[in-house]
């Protein structure tokens, strides 16, 4: 069984009886049409993507709702589209894995064309400007990362790429968002035809942050002359290009060996995952949890294609700021971060596991429940104690779901002033809450301090993950060793009142004494992280 048009064609029944569900759409006339009136293209190819929009798109192409598919775009890592995409027809294998130990495998087929955003590349970039040419273009949407629509660096300089763009202009541009304006700036070219510019990525007010890189880059080639003077105007004209909010939940962790061979059991080939250049690890399936949630801001002047009828949600941008918030602020990122850096030092290689731990799990029904609860603002189109109780009781505990606190530990830095700030300001202007009752907040932030360490409970060193500020903030922490030495705290200050890490100056809310005493009762010597949480919650 190949995971290619030609291998499903010869293979059909055999697919079936394995169980596998098959794209049942005319294939190639949607094909046909995509190519000629293109409604939707997506930046970002990776697993949330294939494992959600693409699974979405087909569900409509399958009901007849839509006649036209999607066309992936991957800007930062071209190796995507060339070793995983292509040789498979942009075909991808969907394992659901769900809490009950089922596994439903889909073959997804919705993606129609698969491209490489490299202005450098004639045939591929002059395929991208067709497509923002076309009237019948109603959206490109985005999972780029939260910090793929920043243009400056940790400490806070303009990235070499996006400087040398922001002089040269819209011709040839080599950052990842200055090719997309450029694109954006073909379409204004083509008699102002309206677009909406979607994120979906999982971050706060997410279209304000790509609406602001857009603008800084129309700003300064209209203001240096490089672009048409109305380009600026367009891009901040509601009626011509919208950047809608969004929220998007779904997990999809890293291809999983066990899945891999589940899939090959059935008699699939070449599902051998690709480890890029550029260190990304991609491979034709994508193992995901079933539960899946993407509210979207109604906001589209060119018309939008009709997703509400495969389960997205439209609604306004009030409506998902509370979704936003209530995922994002309280009853789940915060969770996922909580057991991201305390499974690290306690050991765990799977977030599930964790859940088996009562102290961890306790320690998340604090933060979500008893902390983060209080200040969440019902959205009415989803409950949240109902929603957390998915999270915590379902979710999580999945056994099923091969995720990693090593990678939820990413880019941690960017993630603690929403997970945990944004509670303590709601703490703060509350008439009711008083922030100093917070004791499981101060606790994370304590145990991130412990993580920066990279010394797990035993003592034993470890890789930190990934992070743009780890060299900005591990020598707050270098001199510190487990022992339960009296150590002088006063060297974390400058750190703690850094809000744009904590969200909030944690000197000035007096919340610093705090988190400073959790950090040294969790470094006072090895076995000291489990030894402090059965303090506080056993």
């Amino acid at each position: 069984m190949k995971l290619t048009l030609q291998g499903i064609k010869e293979a059909r029944a055999e697919y079936e009886s394995k169980g596998y569900q098959l794209p049942s759409f005319d294939y190639e006339s949607v094909k046909k049409n995509t190519y000629e009136r293109p409604v939707w293209i997506h930046f970002g190819a990776g697993n949330i993507f294939r494992a959600f929009q693409a699974n979405v798109m087909q569900n409509l192409l399958n009901a007849g709702v839509m006649d036209t598919g999607l066309i992936a775009a991957e800007g930062y890592d071209y190796e995507i589209i060339e070793k995983s995409y292509r040789p498979h027809d942009s075909l991808s294998l969907l394992a659901t894995l769900k809490a009950s130990g089922n596994v439903e495998k889909t073959v997804v087929g919705s993606i129609m064309e698969s491209l490489i955003l490299d202005s450098e590349n004639e045939a591929e970039y002059t395929r991208l400007k067709e497509i923002f040419r076309n009237p019948s273009l109603q959206m490109a949407s985005f999972t780029i990362t939260e910090k793929g629509y920043s243009l400056v660096n940790g400490a806070g300089e303009l990235l070499p790429s996006v400087a040398a763009d922001l002089e040269k202009g819209p011709e040839k541009p080599a950052s990842y968002l200055g090719k997309v304006v450029s694109l954006l700036y073909t379409r204004f070219k083509e008699n102002k035809l309206p677009i909406a510019m979607v994120s979906m990525d999982n971050c706060s007010h997410n279209g304000d942050k790509l609406y602001a890189a857009v603008n800084a880059f129309a700003e300064k080639w209209c203001n240096a002359g490089l672009a048409d003077k109305d380009f600026l105007a367009y891009v901040n004209d509601k009626s011509k290009v919208s950047f809608p909010w969004s929220m998007i939940d779904k997990i999809t962790p890293r291809p999983d060996a066990k899945v891999e061979k589940m899939l090959l059991d059935d008699g699939m080939e070449n599902l051998e995952p690709v480890i890029t250049s550029k260190n990304t690890y991609i491979a034709p399936f994508v193992n995901a949890e079933e539960c899946e949630y993407l509210v979207i801001e109604d906001a589209f002047p060119g018309g939008r294609p009709p997703l509400d009828k495969g389960g997205i949600i439209f609604t306004d941008r009030e409506t998902v700021d509370k979704v936003e918030k209530m995922k994002v602020c309280t009853c789940l990122n915060p969770l996922h971060t909580t057991l991201a850096v305390y499974g690290c030092l306690l050991g765990y290689t799977l977030i599930a596991d964790e859940m088996k731990n009562p102290l961890l799990k306790k320690f998340i029904e604090n933060v979500g429940y008893v902390e983060g609860l209080p200040v969440v603002v019902d959205p009415g189109i989803i409950v949240p104690r109902e929603f957390i109780d998915t999270v915590v009781n379902v979710r999580i505990p999945n056994p099923f779901m091969p995720d990693t606190p090593q990678r939820i530990a990413c880019d941690t830095s960017q993630k603690l002033p929403i997970r945990f700030g944004e509670t303590i300001k709601a703490y703060e202007k509350s008439n009711t809450l008083d922030v100093k009752s917070l004791k499981f907040i101060p606790l994370v932030y304590a145990g991130w301090l412990r993580y920066l360490m990279a010394l797990d409970d035993k003592g034993n060193a470890f890789d930190l993950s990934p992070d743009p500020l780890l060299d900005t903030v591990t020598p707050f922490v270098k001199d510190y060793e487990l022992s339960a030495t009296p150590k002088d705290l006063s060297k974390l200050d400058e750190l703690l009142k850094n809000d744009k890490i904590f969200g909030v100056d944690l000197c000035a809310i007096g919340m610093a004494d705090k988190v400073k005493g959790y950090f040294a009762e969790l470094s006072a010597g090895t076995g000291c992280v489990e030894a402090t949480l059965k303090k506080y919650l056993g």
